[in-house]
């Protein structure tokens, strides 16, 4: 990937959009943010709508394995962080949040979440997401006096949270960090109690990070994880695989997913 100091007018080797935009593939290659996470946002709605699971970080790495479909890096892991606070929340019922006000969170993170903008701006976009589910549910806005507050201070510990992550970013890193401290915000400002546990988490996305994985710096990476490099990588092999059963066929992905979902409740398979 290229970074650029300055922006300059890119153009969207997908859709042809010109727009100023200051990343690109370092073979001059250009993905705007639309076609970047096309049909991604509708994969996290359609998940999060029927998800009855009270585990915010649960969800989170469930839409995360979409390997094939949620890149390694970009603000589609700002929607996933987003679905799996607002989704947990309401699974948990102490307090109502209707599945409107669940698409309202992504809607609003959507807008605000854009890809390299942790490193343009110091904002990422997982940070917008937490903030989005606090005004969302406090009714936060402008003429607001401390629910606006509350949601900007949530923000603000967001930011600093994920800035003791960086060097490279990793959005799957942010997002389970995210999440754990946004489980205490809940905690202390809507009084609803979350299970989280992120200790036993291994992150099984090392060899996915185009600048490379972080290593022994993340809490996150196993010490017994071994990085296989190259066309031959093990990791690299499934990931083929996987995107090629769950493909568009004669069977559209969905009912594809939905039949590997069958088959291993009935196996009695647990994640």
């Amino acid at each position: 990937m290229e970074y650029f100091d300055q922006g300059r007018e890119l153009t969207c080797s997908q859709c042809g959009r010109q727009e100023i935009a200051n990343i690109c593939c370092s073979n001059g290659h250009y993905v705007c943010d639309e076609c970047h996470g096309k049909g991604v946002f509708n994969l996290v709605k359609d998940y999060v709508i029927g998800c009855k699971s009270k585990k915010p970080l649960e969800i989170a790495e469930t839409l995360m394995g979409y390997n094939d479909q949620v890149p390694m890096l970009g603000c589609e892991n700002a929607w996933v962080a987003a679905g799996a606070l607002i989704t947990a929340i309401r699974n948990e019922g102490s307090i109502t949040v209707t599945d409107d006000q669940v698409l309202e969170v992504l809607n609003r993170t959507a807008k605000q979440a854009i890809g390299g903008y942790c490193g343009l701006t110091g904002v990422c976009g997982i940070a917008v997401s937490i903030g989005a589910c606090f005004s969302v549910i406090l009714g936060a806005a402008c003429p607001k006096d401390q629910e606006t507050a509350t949601t900007m201070r949530v923000v603000a510990k967001m930011v600093n949270t994920i800035a003791n992550e960086t060097g490279p970013c990793c959005c799957k890193n942010f997002v389970r960090k995210s999440l754990t401290e946004a489980v205490k915000l809940v905690k202390e400002h809507l009084s609803v109690s979350l299970p989280i546990v992120s200790e036993n988490i291994i992150c099984k996305h090392v060899e996915r990070h185009p600048h490379g994985c972080r290593k022994e710096k993340c809490s996150y990476f196993g010490k017994d994880t071994v990085i296989v490099k190259g066309e031959n990588g093990v990791l690299k092999k499934y990931d083929e695989f996987f995107s090629s059963v769950y493909s568009e066929g004669v069977i559209d992905r969905k009912t594809k997913h939905l039949i590997a979902l069958s088959a291993s409740l009935a196996a009695g398979c647990e994640p």
